[in-house]
Order: C-alpha cells, then structure tokens, then sequence
C-alpha cells in the first residue's frame, strides 16, 4: 500500500486523500503533527523525506512524491478508477488552471508556515488573500462549471477546491458571497470519498474535532 505521512487539516494531505478515495485505492496514513513538538515536519528524519519540510509526503511504487497535485496527477496516471484529468485538452487546461490558482495562487498565502511569520494579523491576512482568490475563481468557475468544477465529472479541480473552502470558512469568509463556489462544494461535501477523507475523521483529528 501507498504510505500518505499528513496532517489531518492540511488542505493539501486532504487533497491526495480525495484522490486515493476516489480511485477506491487503500493507503497507509503516517500523521505528522504540524504543531506538536515545534512542528513534526521540521525534523531530520521528515526532511530526508520531504526537503520542503511540508506535508503531504507519499512513499508509492518504490518513489516519495510531494507536492499534491504531482502526486494526484502520478496516481490517475498509473491507477484504474474515475479519471481526474479530463480526457479532452480544452477541459484538462480548466482544471490544471483552476488547481494553480488554488495551489499557487491562494493555500500558499495563508499557509501555517506563512501564517505563522505574520504574527497579529494574521487571521486578517488569510481572509484577504482567499477573498481575493475566490473572487477570481467564482467568474471562472461559473464559466466552467456543470454540476462540478469543469463539466459533469469529478476531476482534480474540485479535489483542491472542497479542502479550499473548508479554509475559506476556519478563516470566517463568508463563502456565500460566492454562489459558485459555495454551490458546488455543498454538492462536493455530499459525495462519499470527500465525507470519508474529511479532517473530522483522520486517525490524527484530535476528539474535541472529531465527528
């Protein structure tokens, strides 16, 4: 089995942990606590892992990737299941846009490590930078959307959006401001493989957040 060493509320763990639940695909989860102990992924042995010293890390198929959408993009392109690239290039070229401005454009800003250096301002800071990066997502996602991100079938752009929003609420953004985006991921919540990979139900989620 695939050994995924993540942190229970890391957006990007949860998004390899959508991926893995989608493509039906059994995984070992190693939790490292990104708080405890200054922060288990600053450790010697977690850096020989991953050098970026970031969750996730995946150990599959004799190689470690990190970086999720790497690792999303290696197990769509090796495993059978429910495609999450679309088939067609136009499609494929709308979800790798919208997973960059998620992965690049937002999650970076309001990372712990970032948060963590801005000190006060911090809670302020994270709602600026996901405001501002929902407002470019909601136009582009009513453009794009069926009843998903692009079109009618699951793809890697929901699978960064639902751990996004998720984000978006810890940091009090009223995400109803965006009835794009605030549609899909209630219909996104409600799909199986995003309720069993959820942060409330990891081997790591601490009880007084679990449900």
């Amino acid at each position: 089995h695939p050994i995924l060493h993540g942190y229970f509320r890391s957006s990007c763990s949860w998004r390899v942990r959508i991926a893995f639940a989608l493509k039906g695909i059994e995984y070992e989860q190693i939790p490292v606590n990104l708080v405890k102990d200054g922060g288990q992924q600053l450790t010697d042995q977690y850096k020989a892992l991953n050098p970026m010293q970031q969750v996730p890390a995946v150990e599959i198929d004799g190689i470690t990737l990190s970086q999720s959408l790497a690792v999303i993009q290696y197990i769509d392109e090796t495993r059978q299941g429910p495609k999450l690239l679309p088939a067609c290039p136009k499609k494929r070229a709308q979800v790798r846009m919208i997973c960059d401005i998620i992965a690049s454009g937002i999650q970076p800003l309001q990372n712990l490590y970032v948060i963590q250096k801005i000190g006060a301002d911090k809670a302020q800071w994270a709602q600026h930078f996901i405001q501002r990066g929902f407002q470019a997502l909601e136009p582009i996602l009513k453009g794009t959307a069926g009843t998903y991100c692009v079109g009618d079938e699951i793809s890697m752009a929901d699978i960064c959006l639902v751990p996004q929003v998720y984000n978006a609420e810890r940091f009090k953004v009223d995400v109803g401001q965006f009835p794009t985006i605030d549609r899909l991921n209630q219909t996104l919540v409600g799909v199986e493989a995003f309720k069993l990979s959820h942060p409330s139900c990891q081997p790591d989620t601490p009880a007084d957040l679990r449900s």
